[in-house]
């Protein structure tokens, strides 16, 4: 365990589980960008599967990073990481365009800290959970500006959802543009939403 990054989660799995699912070939032409990538689950499980495919991953810590390194050498994946904060725009030129962006970003109101397992205060990261009380969606907004310009025609973008967000969410997604579609978890909540650009 390593405090400076988040404790995967099963939904994370159905997560990838489902762009695997919807992967389109040939995958060795597939290029895949994970954002606030924390320890690197979702593009080592990705690269493992997909093996030709191309797969970037950024974060705003330097110390997930590093965590992600070691575990995607442990593993035998090689990723393209990179340090860097999606909220700061002047970033994005940084990086390529994508046919498959993934983010389970901040999500959790800073209110809602007192509701939570003190086990996930006390060993996760609060960067990696906590967003502003008036603000849920900063990094979906961000994020989604992104997938505008560096989303490739036939891309689609996935995000890890707040249950209780998925309306606000997919209002976001069709407002920028795209055509989105949730998917619920095996506990039967909102967790996930999958969406490409309008034609």
């Amino acid at each position: 365990m390593d405090n400076n990054v988040l404790i995967p989660r099963p939904e994370t799995e159905e997560l990838v589980e489902w762009i695997i699912a919807n992967c389109k070939f040939p995958v060795n032409e597939l290029k895949i960008l994970d954002i606030g990538t924390g320890s690197g689950c979702i593009p080592i499980s990705l690269k493992r599967r997909i093996r030709k495919a191309d797969v970037w991953a950024v974060d705003i810590s330097e110390a997930a990073l590093n965590v992600a390194k070691k575990n995607a050498s442990a593993l035998g994946t090689e990723i393209n990481f990179l340090h860097l904060d999606i909220l700061n725009e002047t970033n994005w030129e940084r990086l390529p365009s994508f046919d498959i962006i993934v983010s389970n970003p901040p999500y959790v109101p800073g209110k809602d800290k007192e509701q939570m397992q003190p086990n996930v205060l006390k060993y996760e990261p609060g960067i990696a959970l906590f967003v502003p009380d008036n603000d849920a969606l900063l990094f979906y907004k961000a994020i989604t500006r992104f997938a505008k310009q560096h989303l490739n025609t036939e891309g689609h973008l996935y995000f890890e959802i707040h249950e209780d967000l998925g309306n606000a969410t997919m209002d976001l997604l069709q407002s920028e543009g795209f055509l989105p579609e949730i998917k619920k978890d095996m506990q039967q909540k909102d967790r996930m939403i999958r969406s490409g650009l309008k034609k």
